[in-house]
Parts: structure tokens; C-alpha cells; sequence
């Protein structure tokens, strides 16, 4: 019944349904790729996931910085932002945390999620999280931490993962950073 709520989820689903009838276009006039990877505002992105993923909840807590910019793809990069986000929730159960912080660090654009859920052990995280087919949720496939790392990699990009049972998760995804647009570098200064 929040009036606010409604425009920002009427505004989401526009901009899922003008993305996919794009791709419809795309697929029918058999162009490809249907999407070269191009500028992406990270802060921007997680704004979006928030208002999808945490649609009446109010345990998910954004931290971020602006302009901070990756070459990809904007629904490829909000579906591995978007997939975190969902397992921290189902980790945390009804008193799910979820927290969402990106910066850059180096040269490197970093989004990490965090959560207070049930934590994973070091050996399923070594043997068993970026496996299809193996996951530690009773109804999950593990096919969204596959294909999220897979996608990231391609990138040129890495996930880092801390967990311990009981302790919750945090996942680092590291993408390799753009600069914002007029940013200078030390070499471009005048002398």
C-alpha cells in the first residue's frame, strides 16, 4: 500500500520489460551477439536489485559509492548481484540480513554481499559451491553460483567467498574497474 513502492516496482518491471522485448528483437532478426558488454554504474545496478529482490523486506542495507563502472552486461551483472542477494535471504531465513557494499579498490570495482545466514564449511565451499548440480539449499540445482562465476571470469573478474557455519557469508566480486568519464590520471594532468 506505499505509493513509493508502487512507482519503483511499476519503474523495475518497465525496464525488465523494455530490456526483454529488446532481446526479442534481437533473437528474431538473428543478430549477434545480442549484447556487447559496455559501460555498467555498478551503484546504480544494486539500487535496481534492491527494489526487486528485497520487495517488502527491510533487511537489506546498500552501501555505495558512485561512478563505479565495469565493462559487461547490465542484466547478466544484475542477475549475479540479484542471485547473492536471494541466498542471503534464504541463508537468513525470516530474520535475513542482507548487506550490499560497492567500492573500488585498486583497479578493481568490488560488490560484496553479506548476509547472517547459516554459513557454508570451508570444504563445501572448496569442493561444492561453483558446481552445477550441487548446492546446500534442499530445493536449490546450484546452477545460479555456476553460471554467476562463470560470467564474472569471463569478465575478467573473480568471486571470493568467506564463510563459516553459523557466521553467515560474504562474497567479494571483483570486476576490473573503468574509469568514470573525465577522470583523470596522473599522466593526464598538465604539468
Amino acid at each position: 500500500a506505499n505509493p513509493e513502492f508502487q512507482r519503483d516496482m511499476l519503474a523495475t518491471v518497465e525496464h525488465v520489460v523494455g530490456r526483454m522485448n529488446q532481446l526479442m528483437q534481437q533473437l528474431r532478426s538473428g543478430e549477434t551477439p545480442v549484447e556487447n558488454p559496455r559501460p555498467v554504474d555498478l551503484s546504480t545496478l544494486v539500487r535496481r536489485v534492491q527494489a526487486v529482490r528485497a520487495a517488502g523486506r527491510s533487511g537489506l542495507h546498500i552501501e555505495a559509492v558512485p561512478d563505479v563502472l565495469v565493462n559487461g552486461h547490465e542484466d547478466r551483472l544484475e542477475r549475479v548481484i540479484g542471485h547473492l542477494v536471494q541466498n542471503g535471504f534464504e541463508a537468513g531465513g525470516d530474520d535475513a540480513k542482507v548487506a550490499i557494499r560497492v567500492s573500488r579498490d585498486g583497479h578493481h570495482a568490488v560488490v560484496e554481499v553479506a548476509d547472517n545466514g547459516v554459513g557454508m564449511t570451508p570444504e563445501f565451499i572448496r569442493d561444492h559451491l561453483f558446481r552445477p548440480f550441487q548446492s546446500s539449499k534442499t530445493s536449490g540445482m546450484g546452477i545460479g553460483a555456476y553460471e554467476s562465476q562463470q560470467y564474472v571470469t569471463s569478465l575478467g573478474g573473480r568471486m571470493e567467498v568467506a564463510s563459516a557455519p553459523g557466521q553467515g557469508t560474504r562474497v567479494r566480486v571483483l570486476l576490473p574497474a573503468l574509469r568514470p568519464a573525465g577522470a583523470a590520471t596522473a599522466q593526464e594532468l598538465p604539468a
